[in-house]
């Protein structure tokens, strides 16, 4: 057997602190890690854990100096350095030091660098774990190792999850990116659940995880976690999951039971509210489809008037606020004094409230109508008033007098006007004369297919009427059931959508055009017999704002699968090229749940470099799906950008100089 060597390791000692210096050959010259700073204040609180490796300094002659050099722990050195020139160490402390004579420097400063290895990251999320039950604070913890109290809570909750997924990530089967997706939820039966349900499945990206962990809750941004609150939700005993993780601070309800129980409380004691007004039927939702009015009749009230009082506090109010535009604004680039924003804020609020009063409806309507309450897309309450359905709705009573319509047992067609018998003034006959026969309804139908002719003619030569006549079809049709009164057969068709996309009734578009319609209902007469006199009243542009309403309600383009490249489809196109319609001005934003999430990865890449270039693309494009999706859909909410089926094709050109409402040729014969 042959006899080894024993290893001889080289010897400690203490040396004062001023008989160190930093060797020149030591091969860390990149700074990495934490600060000296921070390195300093963590060797005052714990002392130096690490002793420093040196060798002795030599004259020319080989003889020692009495001097030692830093060849490994450079770092802790310039520490030291740093302690003793803030004088809270002294400068000739001993330090630890292990004196090395052999070999070489280089190399034994690169070895004492190359072979350390850095800590497991579980073995630091395990270690946070220990501190925090022996009782260090999140605080604590994060000053004394020098990270934010974001990072130590999200050690704190890797190391909650599931002891099974944890070794699974010691053994390299999990990333750590799966292992943080795990953290979402601390029900650990549930992470092992999925997990098992994954492990040999062919998507196991972290979003798929969490997806399957949060199917069944809420998000913290859904209109019902506004309506109810989160405190109220967390008050009933509600737990709510959190992505440490995430840019957007994400959260899930996790007991939507809970959820929907204190949703339909609070929407109940908003219908007991509105029951005491004595509505017939209350609908309550959180959300309705776009166009569930469609069909019925809305029936108008009246705006609450001002007292004497309220009318005077507007006209003060208005005064207040022109001074304070005159003074103000006539420099856009001053700064408004806090006091007096503040003051604007609160005249702006009061004005608002004085224009916005309450509705008064007459009693017999509210006995016959019924209210839609539903949710806001920001959790406040939508109250719609005053709608009419079908079966409540009056008919029209028949006055027609069974004297005037002919005799049904003759039916004579050969009746005519010569049998019309002369009468006075006033139409009374004498009562010894018999009473002449009415005309047939052949004949009716005769004269007035001349007339019909004659007034079709007319119409035409007179192109302010023609107008007017439309419109008033077109308005008995959109504020009015029974929208019969009008000679002209022109049938407006507003109708819904055949599918629902997220928010459709919450978009700003819905918004406007809701706000828009309520606006016109309350200037419509209560009788359509008395809607002509009303639009004769109206100045033009009146006329033609209602018009553009009106038509506006007829308008379809969804572009359907079974009849995408329809005439209607490309007739959409021209009006929005001529429109200018522009998506993202409308206020449409790419989410996860309206196009990113539905789209593969390269889609997705393709988007971000549309909008901001191949550099902002590259920063995301090795990321998982899930993980892609909301940094992409945060990078792009501000952008402007749309997907191609929203966007406006620019078929007209405008000649330079030409204003830009004029069409080009093109656009006009394409139009015809």
């Amino acid at each position: 057997m042959t006899n080894r060597k024993k290893i001889s390791l080289s010897r400690s000692q203490d040396i004062p602190f001023d008989k160190l210096v930093m060797s020149e050959r030591n091969v860390r010259h990149v700074r990495a890690g934490i600060s000296i700073e921070e390195l300093a204040e963590d060797i005052a609180r714990r002392t130096l854990l690490q002793s420093l490796s040196v060798r002795p300094v030599t004259d020319d002659d080989g003889k020692e100096t009495g001097q030692y050099e830093v060849q490994a722990g450079g770092r802790r050195y310039r520490a030291l350095e740093y302690l003793v020139k803030q004088k809270r160490l002294a400068k000739n402390a001993v330090i630890p030091c292990v004196i090395r004579e052999d070999g070489l420097l280089e190399e034994d400063s690169l070895a004492e660098n190359v072979q350390r290895i850095n800590l497991h990251p579980l073995d630091q999320f395990r270690a946070f774990q220990t501190l925090s039950e022996k009782g260090l604070s999140v605080e604590d913890i994060a000053a004394r190792f020098f990270v934010t109290a974001k990072i130590v809570r999200q050690r704190l909750k890797l190391a909650s999850v599931s002891p099974k997924l944890l070794d699974l990530y010691a053994e390299e089967e999990l990333t750590l990116e799966q292992l943080m997706a795990f953290s979402v939820t601390d029900d650990q039966a549930r992470q092992e659940q999925v997990w098992d349900s994954v492990r040999q499945a062919y998507n196991q990206e972290p979003y798929y995880i969490r997806r399957l962990l949060t199917e069944d809750t809420v998000r913290v941004a859904d209109k019902r976690v506004r309506f109810v609150g989160l405190e109220a939700y967390e008050e009933a005993g509600g737990v709510v999951m959190r992505d440490l993780f995430s840019q957007v601070d994400e959260g899930w309800l996790q007991d939507v039971a809970l959820l929907e129980k204190l949703v339909a409380t609070g929407l109940e004691a908003e219908r007991d509210a509105i029951a005491d007004e004595g509505w017939k039927w209350i609908e309550v939702a959180v959300d309705f489809p776009y166009g569930h009015t469609i069909g019925l009749e809305r029936i108008s009230g009246e705006v609450e008037p001002l007292s004497d009082e309220e009318t005077a506090w507007q006209d003060a109010l208005r005064n207040e606020l022109a001074g304070i535009e005159e003074r103000y604004f006539v420099d856009q680039d001053e700064d408004l004094p806090e006091e007096v924003d503040k003051r604007l804020g609160e005249i702006e609020a009061e004005l608002e409230a004085l224009d916005n009063r309450a509705v008064l409806y007459a009693p017999d309507d509210i006995a016959k109508a019924g209210v839609f309450i539903s949710l806001e897309s920001d959790g406040s309450v939508r109250i719609e008033r005053g709608f009419v359905k079908p079966e409540d709705q009056e008919q029209d009573d028949d006055t027609s007098d069974p004297d005037q319509s002919g005799d049904p047992q003759t039916g004579d067609e050969d009746n005519d006007a010569g049998n019309v018998p002369d009468t006075d003034i006033d139409g009374a006959d004498e009562p010894d004369e018999p009473r002449a026969k009415p005309l047939s309804d052949r004949l009716v139908l005769e004269l007035t297919a001349y007339r019909t002719l004659a007034l079709r003619n007319a119409l035409a030569g007179d192109p302010d009427i023609a107008f007017l006549a439309a419109l008033h079809v077109l308005v008995l049709q959109s504020f009015y059931h029974y929208g019969s009164g009008s000679c002209l057969q022109i049938t407006l068709k507003s109708s819904g959508f055949s599918v629902q996309p997220p928010d459709l009734n919450d978009s700003p578009a819905a918004s406007d055009i809701a706000a828009r319609h309520e606006n016109w209902e309350r200037q419509m007469p209560g009788d359509p017999d008395h809607l002509w006199a009303a639009l004769c009243d109206m100045d033009m542009d009146s006329r033609m704002a209602l018009f553009a309403h009106c038509v506006s309600r007829t308008l379809y383009a969804v572009s359907e699968p079974w009849n995408r490249h329809s005439d209607a489809v490309r007739h959409a196109d021209i009006l929005a090229d001529v429109l200018k319609l522009d998506m993202a001005a409308s206020g449409w934003k790419p989410t996860a749940e309206n196009y990113l999430s539905r789209v593969p990865k390269n889609r997705i890449l393709e988007a971000v470099i549309e909008a901001l270039g191949a550099d902002a693309a590259q920063r995301i494009d090795h990321l998982k799906k899930g993980d892609m999706v909301r940094e992409a859909e945060q990078l792009l909410i501000n952008t402007g950008w749309v997907p191609v089926p929203l966007r406006t094709p620019e078929l007209q050109t405008v000649a330079e100089g030409e204003p830009n409402d004029v069409p080009s040729e093109p656009a006009v014969k394409a139009a015809e």
